[in-house]
């Protein structure tokens, strides 16, 4: 089966155990990737080159939509954490991309490294990280990050992208829009803080946490605590409930519209964006419009949170992504917003 190709693969591979929302679909081809070596032979290989070929982290931003790949799954599984550089107040960590993101985020803290404290229990792998600019309660990877590494599809050239050159926005990247689909992301190299001693607590709930936890001075693992206690306490884990987290984007809308939504709606949350514009909660949005706690068949809106999709067993990526058209489209006639998924449609 693998005598004209240098890596390993199989054929007609189930994918479920491969994306967070548990649905149940194949793929005619299925090979990983733990080195760079291996990556450039799949590339490369003659076998595949017009042949479909999709790159999955942990499967967290995903939805399968058909039941069949009809190509090359590969499974990104590059590890590896190791100290590039340091000074007196910062050290530079080099991080594979298949490391799973949440034990990078303990890992640092084990280490004292502050910077991703409050990204902690995103579910994913750290090449994905980059790719929409994870973030969460007031931190996004952009603020720790320095750069990645990238292996080029066509060539198998490995390149280095600095942080400027990522372009990142709010959950956006250049691998998004101009170099989508252009680049595998190997590595991800992040500049953290050596023994912090000041901490972003004032988003969502997290101080309130911390006092309830009796914390009087804040650490990494204090933070992070608090940080994993408010998402456990709003979001399904994926091996109970099958989920991708947050759906939507929270919509970034221009000051104007957001006064008029404010008229009938007082109590709208908001938070500061760039000059002009106004972010809004798109779970908000959703819940208000009415579909929170929503079922139908095996798919629904979470009950706690509004911006969760969620797979009850059984229910197929068709389902969901029909689900999500029904609550843009009904979103945007309440309140004149498109919100935008942040789950990838394959």
């Amino acid at each position: 089966m693998n005598e004209n190709t240098k890596f390993h693969y199989e054929q007609n591979c189930s994918l479920k155990p491969f994306n967070t929302f548990g649905i149940e679909a194949q793929a005619h081809y299925l090979a990983k990737a733990e080195d760079i070596e291996t990556l450039r032979d799949i590339i490369t290989a003659e076998q595949f080159q017009n042949t479909p070929v999709l790159f999955l982290g942990g499967g967290s931003n995903v939805l399968f939509t058909k039941n069949y790949f009809e190509g090359l799954v590969v499974l990104m599984q590059i590890k590896g954490i190791s100290v590039l550089k340091e000074d007196d107040t910062h050290v530079w960590l080099q991080v594979g991309a298949g490391e799973v993101w949440h034990e990078f985020v303990l890992e640092c803290i084990k280490r004292n490294l502050g910077g991703v404290e409050n990204l902690s229990l995103i579910p994913g792998t750290v090449g994905a990280a980059p790719m929409q600019n994870i973030g969460a309660y007031g931190v996004e990877i952009k603020d720790t990050f320095d750069s990645l590494e990238a292996v080029d599809r066509k060539t198998g050239q490995l390149r280095l992208f600095t942080n400027v050159d990522c372009k990142f926005g709010y959950r956006e990247s250049i691998f998004k829009h101009e170099l989508k689909d252009q680049y595998i992301i190997t590595s991800v190299t992040f500049r953290l803080v050596k023994n912090p001693t000041t901490y972003t607590i004032s988003y969502g709930d997290i101080q309130k946490t911390l006092q309830e936890m009796g914390v009087q001075t804040p650490s990494l693992r204090t933070v992070s605590d608090a940080v994993i206690h408010i998402r456990q306490s709003k979001l399904p884990d994926p091996k109970q409930i099958g989920n991708a987290g947050s759906f939507f984007k929270n919509p970034v809308i221009p000051q104007d519209l957001f006064e008029q939504i404010k008229q009938q709606n007082p109590a709208i949350p908001s938070y500061p964006a760039e000059s002009g514009y106004v972010k809004i909660p798109a779970g908000w949005l959703i819940e208000q419009a009415g579909w929170k706690g929503f079922r139908v068949g095996n798919v629904g809106v979470h009950t706690r949170q509004a911006l969760v999709l969620v797979n009850y067993g059984n229910g197929t990526g068709e389902e969901i992504r029909h689900l999500s058209e029904i609550i843009q489209t009904s979103v945007k006639e309440r309140f004149g917003v498109l919100l935008h998924t942040e789950v990838n449609f394959i």
